[in-house]
């Protein structure tokens, strides 16, 4: 049985804000509640929410050692030295090198490599191989973006090889910056950056503005450049607030409209070039084929050779032929086939081994072991067993004679704190509150097991051990009108720090026959009729619900809290609600 979820209404917005926004936009006060609750309460923060410019973007030159980082690239241009594009191995990495590697080519600069990390002999970030392939290569100077940040050992390895770091990161530093000719991250506590929760991508592009800005390139030439921002910031799931914000919009005109040649091809593969591309299309059907490629194992290569499955990514996002762009895309299409397969196998392992196990199914975390898993999907596997026993999650494996893995959490704790009160049982560990990696030696997995467990025992609040469904406001289904769904979307794109608005509406039937569907019969598709006047039906999709099916079917009331969504079918476009839970109305007929 699926685990009951809890229902939250969040606060509601002052409803003098409110009635304010709702006569000045001309929009149903519902909407106007969104926007207040969101912190948009006057006129002039909601027409700036409704009508992102780019001319709204900072300045690039606000951000510590962007002077520097501009006078180093442009010394290299100068001087046609030749420059590696470094990044880690997903899809914020992997956009945030192409992003970087085509303003270059597009300058002229003829002089260029790229360097992916392979995930399973080098792991993240910079290593000494990406070095020694660069002073071999003849390179002195190394872009690194998505990572470098700690680096502090590899940055003074490298200048001792003859080759110089700029570093574009997004990650939190330590107390000690590494000695690079410029490092770039908005998160240095040294930076007056006004907004930092851009993504490595994000601070790839901030450079390229930079860059662009000085030698007088116009704007509009870097602006195809958004497409794959955009597939950043959606897939690493940051803030779609401020900058973001403006950097997703626009985007996604350009994901829509056109698309680099890479691109494009995977849009066709998942079938999105039909209908309007949105940010749940780029987290759940883009990002996921772009990150598999660095997630594959693969075969061993000569060394002189550029390693890793996230250098097919690149490969495909810097391709301008279309029909080269299409096989890479199957390529890549192929990876994720195969890792969706080993996770689906490796989750029931998973699954399996804990329903087996009684002590570790009653347990109020999961840390579960086997040196046979692949390191690329454990933290995949981390998150599909969230879905399930809801509670801290980590996944171990073996490589390289290391016990590695990923580690997941659930809102409201702090897995980071969870595993630094182990950090001495760790060779090294990395992450934040809701996702981490950890290493160890393999004799330390039964002591950290033991430690972590009895931490989460000790500090988890038995609420977030229960699902919670925040809802923003009540609502009829007769209000759902086609101006509503209208001013609705003006509030995309949807994400972190902007969700997509949950709705509840109490009391609603099945009119005519619910449906059973998906390969497993997992899924419920029903229309939802409410009869306060004017009576109104809706089409609904439940996904991963099967349960109240019976109780549905018998024609016996529920409350339904979802989201409004297109769905898009056979070139037809509908209003469709996405069930995000349902609770049986008990004792009413």
């Amino acid at each position: 049985m699926p685990i009951e979820k809890r229902w939250v209404v969040k606060p509601q917005g002052d409803p003098k804000a409110v009635a304010a926004l709702s006569a000045a936009l001309g929009i149903a006060p519902v909407l106007a509640n969104l926007l207040v609750q969101r912190g948009i309460d006057t006129l002039e923060k909601a027409k700036k929410f409704f009508n992102p410019h780019l001319s709204d973007l900072h300045d690039p030159f606000l951000m510590k050692d962007m002077d520097k980082a501009v006078a180093r690239v442009e010394q290299a241009v100068r001087n046609q030295e030749t420059i590696m594009v470094y990044g880690d191995y997903d899809v914020d990495g992997t956009t945030a090198v192409s992003l970087v590697y085509k303003f270059l080519r597009h300058i002229g600069h003829k002089n260029l490599l790229f360097y992916i990390p392979d995930r399973y002999t080098e792991g993240y970030g910079i290593s000494i191989k990406g070095i020694d392939h660069a002073a071999r290569k003849g390179a002195t100077l190394i872009i690194a973006l998505d990572c470098g940040i700690k680096a502090i050992e590899k940055v003074d390895y490298a200048k001792s090889k003859g080759v110089d770091f700029i570093i574009c990161d997004h990650h939190l530093p330590a107390e000690e910056i590494p000695r690079a000719v410029a490092v770039l991250d908005p998160k240095r506590t040294d930076c007056t950056y006004p907004f930092d929760e851009l993504s490595g991508c994000g601070v790839g592009f901030k450079l390229v503005q930079a860059y662009a800005q000085k030698n007088h390139i116009p704007f509009s030439q870097i602006e195809s450049l958004l497409d794959l921002l955009v597939v950043s910031i959606a897939s690493d799931i940051v803030p779609l607030v401020d900058e973001n914000r403006i950097l997703a919009h626009y985007g996604l005109i350009r994901l829509n409209n056109a698309p680099s040649k890479g691109l494009l091809s995977i849009i066709k593969i998942c079938g999105l070039h039909k209908h309007g591309i949105t940010i749940d299309d780029i987290v759940f059907k883009i990002g996921p084929r772009i990150n598999a490629a660095g997630r594959m194992r693969m075969d061993e290569h000569d060394e002189n050779a550029v390693p890793s499955g996230g250098y097919a990514a690149v490969n495909l996002l810097i391709e301008g032929d279309e029909s080269q762009a299409e096989e890479f895309g199957s390529v890549i299409d192929g990876f994720n086939q195969d890792r969706k397969n080993i996770d689906r196998d490796v989750t029931q392992q998973a699954h399996d081994y804990i329903e087996s196990n009684a002590e570790m199914k009653q347990a109020k975390s999961t840390v579960i072991y086997n040196p046979q898993w692949m390191k690329g999907i454990v933290g995949i596997v981390a998150s599909r067993l969230i879905e399930t026993y809801y509670r801290p999650t980590v996944v171990l494996t073996m490589s390289n004679g290391y016990v590695t893995g990923s580690a997941r959490s659930v809102p409201g704790f702090d897995l980071y704190q969870a595993i630094e009160s182990c950090s001495d049982l760790l060779e090294n560990f990395g992450g934040h509150m809701y996702a981490a990696g950890l290493t160890m030696k393999p004799d330390r997995v039964e002591e950290f097991t033991r430690r972590f467990n009895a931490y989460v025992e000790e500090h988890i609040d038995p609420e977030m051990l229960q699902p919670q469904v925040d809802i923003d406001s009540e609502l009829l289904f007769s209000e759902i009108t086609p101006a509503f769904r209208r001013n609705l979307s003006r509030f995309q794109p949807f994400g972190p720090g902007n969700p997509s608005p949950v709705f509840v509406t109490h009391g609603v039937v099945s009119h005519g026959e619910p449906k059973l569907v998906g390969a497993d019969m997992e899924h419920l598709r029903m229309d939802l009729m409410q009869r306060q006047k004017p009576n109104t039906t809706l089409p609904t999709i439940a996904f991963q619900q099967p349960t109240h099916y019976e109780w549905i079917h018998a024609g016996r009331p529920i409350d339904v809290c979802y989201q409004i969504v297109e769905n898009h079918y056979r070139g037809t476009v509908s209003v469709q609600l996405r069930i995000k839970d349902i609770k049986p109305i008990r004792g009413k007929q």
